[in-house]
């Protein structure tokens, strides 16, 4: 996929553009930190697996990672982080209020964008998961620090926050290619399931990674007070004691005791449960991928499928 995410990257530059120096700073800083590239690299895969070559699935996938980075820039301010992708965040770095301004002007610069591809059914799917993500965000704010919630409340803010704009991305190849409904549903349940899977593992590895090989600082979850699974787990599984430990350390963000958090989530079986938890959609994805013609592009997201699990970042 490198050429093709060679035109993507492209796109991106070309759209970047503003006539405001700082616009131009933080976006350039921003987008050049790299990433994974996963949302757009969805899009073109499945364009391809149903047999679109057109120059618009460059223009969209360059629109998703937009979404994508913005949401970034939002998150970073809200989450007072100060590390991502192994760098200082832009918010650290230029200020809180020209992060959120810079976040919105990529939204506003991916809309404009989506008007240029003319195809109703994009702004639909597009404008549909900006506000579903938000919608996460907000879910995600009247959780913090409230170790009560609900598995079932958890997994709903990922969804929301994190599988949708998967979900999107991968339904616009279909959307781009005309394919029939159904099709178009199992690119969509192919995103959605690994997008969940995809933030499964990154709630796991905030446990288990280290801050070198994150781009994060090991602990941000917690010292957030983000009761994400591996939490949850723990004190559904873990003694009285173990269980207070967790609760306490969720209510005020603590990380001094990070260590024993760890271990406790360790020896309760959380981790492995939270990996399991991320197999198991990772099979969702691939079971619908049996819709689509066989192809190297099928073959593409079959595996990335498996990369999404074993991974250490």
């Amino acid at each position: 996929m490198a050429p093709e995410m060679s035109e993507v990257d492209q796109v991106i530059r070309q759209r970047l553009s503003s006539d405001v120096a700082l616009i131009n700073q933080i976006s350039n800083y921003i987008i050049s930190a790299g990433g994974k590239r996963i949302r757009p690299m969805l899009v073109l895969l499945f364009a391809n697996a149903l047999g679109f070559r057109g120059p618009e699935r460059f223009e969209l996938a360059a629109i998703v990672e937009f979404i994508h980075t913005a949401t970034l820039l939002h998150d970073d301010v809200v989450d007072e982080s100060e590390l991502r992708r192994g760098r200082t965040t832009a918010n650290a770095l230029f200020g809180n209020a020209a992060s959120v301004l810079v976040g919105d002007f990529l939204y506003s610069r991916a809309f404009q964008m989506m008007v240029s591809v003319n195809r109703m059914r994009v702004l639909e799917v597009l404008a549909d998961a900006t506000n579903v993500i938000a919608e996460g965000e907000v879910l995600q704010l009247m959780n913090m620090h409230d170790p009560d919630i609900a598995v079932d409340d958890y997994l709903r803010v990922i969804r929301f926050k994190t599988a949708k704009l998967f979900e999107a991305s991968a339904r616009l190849g279909a959307v781009l290619s005309d394919a029939p409904p159904h099709l178009e549903e199992a690119c969509a349940s192919y995103g959605r399931a690994l997008g969940t899977a995809f933030q499964l593992v990154d709630d796991l590895l905030d446990y288990e990674g280290a801050t070198e090989q994150l781009g994060k600082n090991v602990g941000d979850d917690l010292r957030e007070g983000k009761p994400t699974l591996p939490l949850l787990l723990a004190m559904e599984r873990g003694s009285t004691e173990q269980r207070a430990v967790v609760r306490h350390a969720i209510e005020h963000g603590e990380v001094d005791r990070l260590a024993e958090i760890v271990e406790i989530v360790r020896l309760t079986g959380a981790l492995d449960a939270t990996r399991q938890a991320a197999r198991d959609e990772a099979d969702k994805a691939r079971t619908s991928l049996l819709s689509l013609p066989d192809s190297k592009h099928r073959e593409a997201l079959l595996e990335l499928c498996f990369r999404s699990i074993d991974r250490s970042f």
